[in-house]
């Protein structure tokens, strides 16, 4: 994650689907692309905890929890919550 954070790509890809209000959904480190892309100032997130001060420091709000769902955005913390993560991106897809 943290090599994709510094390709354009990757952030531009991160933003367009953010504003365009499509789901952007993140694991374990995988938010600190969302750190990179600046999506995430005011955003409830969560994700692996040795980069939690990276997302506080982004602007976001940190939740130590399986998953959390702030509009389009999924985060997740790590692999053992992969079900309830895909669980809530299921749910968006069907809203």
């Amino acid at each position: 994650p943290l090599f994709r954070s510094r390709d354009k790509r990757f952030l531009d890809l991160v933003t367009d689907m953010f504003a365009g209000s499509k789901i952007v959904a993140s694991i374990c480190h995988g938010p600190w692309l969302l750190c990179s892309a600046n999506i995430l100032k005011g955003k409830r997130v969560t994700c692996f905890h040795s980069i939690k001060d990276d997302v506080k420091n982004a602007g976001a709000i940190y939740e130590d929890a399986a998953v959390v769902v702030d509009g389009n955005l999924v985060t997740s913390r790590v692999p053992n919550d992969l079900p309830q993560f895909c669980k809530a991106i299921l749910n968006q897809l069907k809203a």
